[in-house]
């Protein structure tokens, strides 16, 4: 196809059923990946897409630009879920970029989530730059580290915990009967957190195949002493081992999630002592996780990465206020800018520990920010005080951003589990 712009109408629209495969094929090759589906993969997903929230640019029939939402509950600080506008599958093709096709698509997505009442929008952003100009702030972060097994200083001939509770290895079908339940205590405690679906526990344990090759992985769980499932863990391993016949064996995390701090302990020790093991990788985790502070040598896990992603999108300004919890008494009227016009407004909001309002005003703003900053705050992960410093705030009174801190930040930070 020529790079060359042309001038006539390119059509966005919500794809026909009869279109999936011609969808994904645009799909594929904006994310490198082998262009031509396979059968198998375009029976999966047409299995769980929604035609009407799938959307697709087309030029003379060809499929150009891809974009798919779908429902979602996320929750907010304090436990309440919201719902939210999960937005997946962006991808414009490189012969047609710089034409607006992204942003059409978006605004008809987010105008629809808006009518249909969702609190927020959500995505993983593959790439920084592109979804703040949406009004999409950073407002979860991941990190990720590497263990080097034998510098942990844990004895790696203990056979379990010594709190009475129990690790026990289990199979997919168990993890399909025992994790649902399991992940939404985690989610009623996890800011940042979003829900599973059926489908989601399907795959993660081979029950279902999206066409991909798929590595059988081991499960295992913790039991606490009067036999709650408090944790689970999904991890691979490869088979590496050194010219001198020493193991070498790295374990992947794919999973770990956990209610109490009881159970996370558990399980990144029984990993650690697992025998031939001697790197384990983490998988994302929240900045503030755990995991070093667990190992008597806390050297020995090595942080990879910290950066972006889970971005988020406000929609309704008062219900996402409302939705949340906050430790502090205080009133602050925010100035909320949104280019979109969906969010854009003055905001009153009076909140303690016993709950919070929030309603329109004409009175005088406290706090100026674009919606954008709006998210960042709203899971309380970024600081006013550091985004006022970094220019992307203005105080209108003195002292408001402080008090905005008080007010939004947590005292552990937000986390997204998922990749969606």
């Amino acid at each position: 196809m020529s790079l060359r712009p042309d001038t006539h109408d390119i059509d966005v629209r919500p794809i026909a059923e009869a279109e999936i495969p011609e969808w994904t094929r645009a799909l594929n090759t904006g994310f490198l990946r082998p262009p031509h589906p396979s059968e198998a993969e375009l029976v999966g997903r047409a299995a769980y897409i929604e035609p009407e929230r799938t959307l697709g640019a087309f030029d003379d029939g060809r499929c150009v630009g891809t974009f798919r939402s779908f429902a979602q509950r996320l929750t907010a600080v304090g436990g309440a879920a919201v719902p939210a506008d999960a937005i997946t599958n962006v991808s414009v093709t490189a012969t047609h970029r710089r034409r607006g096709l992204l942003g059409r698509m978006m605004a008809r997505d987010l105008a629809a989530a808006r009518e249909r009442g969702d609190v927020v929008a959500t995505l993983i952003a593959a790439e920084y730059p592109i979804y703040g100009r949406y009004g999409f702030g950073p407002a979860a972060r991941v990190a990720r580290w590497t263990v080097d097994v034998p510098r942990t200083g844990l004895d790696r001939r203990r056979s379990g915990p010594d709190d009475g509770g129990r690790v026990d290895l289990v199979d997919g079908e168990d993890v399909r009967k025992l994790g649902p339940e399991l992940h939404e205590r985690l989610c009623r405690i996890q800011p940042g957190a979003v829900d599973r679906t059926e489908r989601w526990w399907q795959l993660a344990t081979g029950a279902l195949s999206t066409g991909r090759p798929w590595t059988e992985p081991f499960h295992a769980v913790y039991r606490a002493a009067d036999g709650e499932v408090q944790g689970l863990l999904t991890y691979t391993a490869d088979d590496h081992w050194g010219d001198r016949k020493q193991p070498l064996v790295t374990a992947e995390v794919k999973d770990l999630i956990a209610v109490t701090p009881t159970a996370e302990r558990a399980l990144w020790h029984y990993l650690c002592s697992v025998d031939w093991v001697t790197t384990v990788k983490s998988g994302g985790r929240a900045p503030d996780d755990l995991l070093p502070d667990l190992l008597p040598d806390p050297r020995a896990a090595g942080i990879d990465m910290v950066a972006d992603f889970l971005w988020v999108r406000i929609l309704d300004v008062v219900r996402a206020l409302e939705a949340r919890t906050y430790a502090a008494a205080g009133t602050l009227v925010l100035e909320v800018a949104d280019a979109d016009g969906l969010s854009a407004g003055r905001y009153r909001l009076e909140a303690s520990p016993d709950g919070a309002s929030c309603v329109r005003t004409t009175g005088t703003a406290d706090l100026a920010l674009d919606v954008r900053e709006l998210a960042a705050l709203w899971l309380g992960d970024e600081s006013a005080v550091r985004l006022a410093a970094l220019g992307r705030v203005t105080e209108a009174r003195a002292g408001a951003a402080t008090v905005a801190d008080a007010l939004l930040r947590t005292p552990r930070r937000p986390w997204c589990p998922d990749v969606f």
